[in-house]
């Protein structure tokens, strides 16, 4: 039986053995998985697609993951399969799925009360910490990094008394209508699957490619960008695509002297150290914005905010919320969640074992991609690695669109999950936790070796 689905090309790789193991590893995981298909023809009369987020359905298998429990770096199905988890709910599990710490805190918190609405010492901790990790002084909490970067942008907009943002190409700051915008041959237009609702990007956003100053410089110099939002590192399309030398400098110079504000979202790049980019690089934002992570996988997120920012703030909100805030933002549980996360996991110890472990996956592909003559590259960043099918990493996330080798992304992840490990099911990358086992490395360098020399064009592309 084939199912849907036209193998897209790759450098290296034979498209008829592609196909094969594609169509060979759908159905394996189909009749490995009763429980799983019942449930998801089950939720299809209560969900959109039959899923509880509607881009589950988007993900490589066609039976959706259907997890039991999850502990530690693992998940485990209700099929009763078990598997390495590498993909760490995009970096919401960063630290793992029940870190003892974290365990402790919550179960604590939890016979003290879950919502109050008031101040507690835990938020004076949590703030001074992150005031010491990544040098701003003031800082406010949110529910998700979506509503974070939401309220930042809403405050550069009342601090500059402009109405434009700029972001770059393909970038992902979560769910927000006014970033969702990409850049074409016809300027700046909404992103694939967004429909103009509401907020016309072409009006609201500009859209330059990471890495290009001469761009970046036009979009700034008419003076109608309230701020730049921006992913220090991009990591969100497959690749890691880092600032090429004198960017990030010249980046700064280039807002502070058109009067823009700058924002750097920390919410997929903290894998970089335990203080994000903004420490390794010596980056001086403006605001700082991060989520997932922050709480140990309890929903929250933060951004923070120099002095010039806050004095604005505080005028702003002087006599309202100023649409900023929510009732569950900053509540005791995430809370007390994050303390443990700040004061007892993002350890540099922590650090170290993520960063000796990505180094181990990446030297197994690297070796892989070698050995294979691929036109292909694997870049890592901290604890997170990624390979992706270039010779050499881009400049810029366009230059991985249109997408080449999604139908091989689909088959590796299939091949890997099939025989107990998972990768983000979106990107391909892989993270580290505290709780990975390096057992669980080396198992994915040899089953990711296994897929590779049954796909590859022999004597390499």
């Amino acid at each position: 039986m084939t199912l849907p689905g036209t193998p897209s090309a790759a450098p290296g790789i034979d498209a008829d053995r592609l196909s094969t193991l594609l169509n060979a590893e759908r159905m394996r995981w189909i009749e490995a998985r009763p429980r799983s298909a019942a449930l998801r023809e089950r939720a299809r009369r209560s969900q959109l697609h039959g899923t509880p987020l509607h881009w589950i359905g988007q993900f490589p298998p066609p039976v959706p993951l259907t997890v039991e429990r999850a502990a530690g770096a693992r998940l485990y199905d209700v099929d009763g399969h078990e598997y390495a988890d590498f993909g760490l709910a995009a970096t919401a599990a960063l630290w793992g799925h029940d870190h003892p710490a974290v365990v402790a805190a919550l179960r604590d918190q939890l016979d003290r009360g879950a919502v109050t609405l008031w101040s507690h010492e835990d938020h004076v901790a949590v703030t001074e910490e992150l005031g010491r990790r990544f040098g701003l002084p003031f800082w406010q909490f949110t529910v998700s990094a979506t509503d974070a970067n939401r309220f930042a942008l809403l405050l550069a907009r009342a601090v500059t008394g402009r109405r434009r943002i700029l972001v770059f190409n393909r970038a992902y700051h979560g769910s927000l209508e006014q970033t969702a915008a990409v850049l074409t041959s016809d300027g700046t237009v909404p992103a694939p699957g967004v429909e103009p609702n509401g907020v016309d990007v072409r009006e609201s956003a500009k859209v330059v490619e990471f890495n290009d100053l001469d761009a970046l410089e036009r979009a700034l110099v008419p003076g109608d960008v309230a701020a730049v939002l921006a992913e220090p590192v991009m990591t969100n399309g497959g690749a890691v695509i880092r600032p090429e030398p004198g960017f990030h400098a010249a980046l700064r110079e280039l807002t502070r002297r058109t009067g823009t504000l700058l924002v750097i979202d920390e919410t997929q790049t903290i894998p970089a150290g335990p203080g994000g980019c903004t420490r390794e690089l010596g980056l001086e934002p403006d605001l700082i914005t991060m989520g997932k992570w922050v709480a140990g996988g309890v929903p929250a997120g933060l951004y923070g905010m120099s002095d010039e920012v806050a004095a604005a703030a505080a005028r702003y909100t002087e006599a309202g919320d100023g649409g900023l805030g929510s009732t569950v933002a900053g509540g005791p549980l995430a809370v007390r969640a994050m303390r443990a996360v700040l004061t007892e996991v993002m350890t540099d110890e922590t650090y170290a074992h993520m960063n000796r472990l990505a180094e181990r996956y990446e030297r197994d592909v690297a070796a892989v991609i070698d050995r294979h003559r691929l036109p292909w590259h694997v870049g890592r960043l901290g604890g997170r690695v990624s390979y992706a099918f270039t010779p050499v990493p881009p400049r810029n996330a366009g230059e991985l669109y249109p997408r080449v080798g999604s139908s091989l992304r689909d088959a590796l992840w299939l091949y890997l999950a099939n025989r107990g490990v998972v990768l983000n099911a979106m990107s391909g990358a892989a993270l580290m936790s505290p709780m990975t086992d390096e057992a669980d490395v080396e198992l994915h360098g040899a089953l990711f070796a296994e897929a590779i020399a049954a796909l590859a064009v022999p004597g390499g592309a």
